[in-house]
């Protein structure tokens, strides 16, 4: 954690409470408890993946076909009026995120979907993995590296899913070139609310429904597979470190150039990195690295660096690129898959807070082998106190950012909560063929500033993921109201907020972010509605119960979203 400056206001001092107490020594229940679980869990999850990759692909499709039959079979067991909304068997705590899955404990119907995990086909003809919602990037990564292609947005975390990344969000560091995950789906397998599946594409009769199913959050139908596009990889990684210093701004105008061409030529491949990301570790310093494929004759010629960042014992990879503010830019190969992951071990920087001496080369070197803790162990051993001390005392949001507008974004961040290190990672958001939940500026096509095509808008993601810097000095900060703030600043801004994290909307605020037009017209079309429920219902904070979920949907039905002030 990089030092922070003189707070911009002075706060009062916060007492501390018995939980302050415990969460800092929690990392005495993730070391003893939470990591050997944890590590076991990975390991025998790799069993199964090994086991299902030793399958033919004609024994996991009828597999598969044989487990969509019992969804269905499941969903027509169910009596509307009785047995509540549907939603899936998966415990609360499995999710990665950190939104509470209260939704759960209301009155529902369950729909087991836990069997959905297997790659279903891996073609490297037609370019695209068919594979199941359970699937996960570790998963997917080992099973097409090696053949030298790649899903085109690969998220670094390993546990992440297909099906979180699909109805909720995922980027990664190629988004600059095809858009978010979701963006790179071709087709989807759902089954509906009356039992019926269907094939959803871009350009079939569903083709609502394609443009509808990302950032629905499941609220459409069960997604039981979907086809992803693959890209051609290389081996290795090329990544430059350049060092950056100046003004917040500096910052900012230093990350869009060393992607974003200023004469406008986004599209041309000689000028534009396959991968980009920075991280900006304090108020003045930040490292931009961009990277490019590159084969393994090239890497290993005299006297290029190869740096395998994926054992155990390495420094953490976001201290490993800080480096560059000491010893300048340089340049260095990693094999390709542990790019990829490389913020998995220390879950970005989130590591330091788990365990703050996990980072120090003893215990990298004897333990660090058990690394990383499992998101969802780590929150199914924190009580209600410890989850709400955290969603107080601790930030985990992205902000999705025109990338004119990173540089405000920045100098927000910094006088609300300063909050260091932070990530940045750009991405397009596409104009497509109907209006979805979300979608560029309008008229961005006519301004083209830096990183804009005529055909996609250039985003960004802030990464701020740590606790802010006046809860690490001891001063009071109230986590919700600065969420609330930051929402607003979105809305005023044309942002976006990622479902996963905490929110603070309400209802007519949550439409205000996100255009609801498409989404509310399939769930009539396909009839989720009374049967899965609303999206803004499903992230809302807080738990709900039966009741409040019946009139929430029953409001659905005979009000348009518009119209909704809550």
């Amino acid at each position: 954690m990089s030092d922070l400056e003189v707070p911009l206001t002075e706060r009062p001092k916060r007492k501390k409470i018995w939980v302050d107490y415990f969460v800092n020594f929690r990392w005495i229940i993730v070391i003893f408890v939470v990591l050997p679980i944890s590590f076991t869990l990975y390991f025998l999850t790799y069993l199964g993946d090994v086991k299902s990759e030793m399958k033919s692909y004609k024994k996991r499709q009828k597999e598969h076909d044989e487990n969509v039959k019992k969804v269905v079979k499941r969903l027509k067991e169910r009596n509307a009026s009785k047995d509540g909304l549907v939603c899936t068997a998966r415990k609360p705590w499995i999710a990665v995120g950190m939104r509470n899955v209260d939704y759960k404990r209301a009155r529902h119907f369950e729909v087991d979907l836990s069997a959905f995990r297997n790659i279903l086909e891996i073609d490297t003809e037609r370019m695209i993995a068919k594979v199941e919602p359970l699937v996960n990037m570790g998963q997917i990564s080992r099973a097409t590296v090696p053949l030298n292609v790649s899903l085109a947005v690969v998220a670094e975390l390993d546990d992440l899913t297909v099906g979180g990344l699909i109805n909720g969000y995922g980027i990664e560091g190629s988004s600059h070139i095809y858009g978010l995950f979701s963006d790179t789906v071709v087709a989807y397998e759902i089954v509906l609310a009356d039992g019926q599946v269907v094939r959803a594409t871009k350009d079939n009769e569903y083709s609502d429904l394609f443009y509808a199913i990302p950032w629905s959050q499941g609220t459409l139908g069960l997604l039981v597979s979907a086809e992803i596009k693959l890209i051609h990889i290389k081996e290795y990684m090329k990544l430059t470190y350049h060092p950056v210093r100046g003004s917040l701004k500096d910052l900012a105008q230093g990350y869009i150039d060393s992607f974003a061409p200023r004469d406008g030529d986004q599209d041309n491949p000689d000028k534009v990195p396959d991968f980009v990301e920075t991280m900006i570790y304090n108020p003045h310093e930040g490292v931009m690295m961009t990277g490019r494929y590159a084969s393994k004759e090239e890497a290993k010629q005299k006297g290029n660096k190869i740096n395998s960042v994926g054992w155990w014992f390495k420094p953490w990879f976001y201290q490993h690129a800080q480096t560059a503010l000491k010893k300048g830019e340089f340049v260095e190969y990693i094999p390709t898959r542990e790019y990829y992951h490389r913020h998995t071990r220390c879950l970005y920087w989130e590591g330091k807070l788990i365990l703050p001496f996990a980072d120090q080369f003893w215990f990298r070197f004897l333990l660090g082998w058990l690394m990383p803790p499992k998101v969802s162990l780590l929150k199914a051993t924190q009580g209600e106190a410890i989850r709400n001390y955290y969603h107080e005392m601790h930030v985990i949001q992205d902000l999705l950012v025109p990338l004119y507008k990173v540089g405000d974004a920045l100098e927000w961040v910094h006088r609300e909560m300063e909050v260091y290190p932070i990530w940045l990672c750009p991405h397009k958001l596409f104009r497509l063929p109907i209006k979805t939940m979300i979608y560029p500026e309008p008229g961005f096509e006519t301004q083209r500033r830096q990183g804009d095509t005529s055909y996609a808008q250039m985003y960004t993601d802030v990464g701020v993921y740590y606790a802010p810097g006046p809860v690490l000095r001891g001063e009071v900060f109230d986590g919700s109201e600065a969420v609330r703030r930051l929402e607003q600043w979105l809305i005023e801004n044309h942002g976006f907020q990622p479902q996963y994290a905490v929110s603070e909307l309400n209802e007519k605020n949550f439409w205000r972010m996100f255009d609801g037009g498409l989404y509310e017209e399939t769930r009539k079309k396909y009839k989720a509605v009374g049967t899965f429920m609303s999206v803004y219902y499903k992230c809302k904070k807080g738990r709900k119960t039966e009741k409040e979920v019946q009139e929430a949907e029953q409001a659905q039905l005979e009000t348009p979203y518009a119209e909704l002030d809550l």
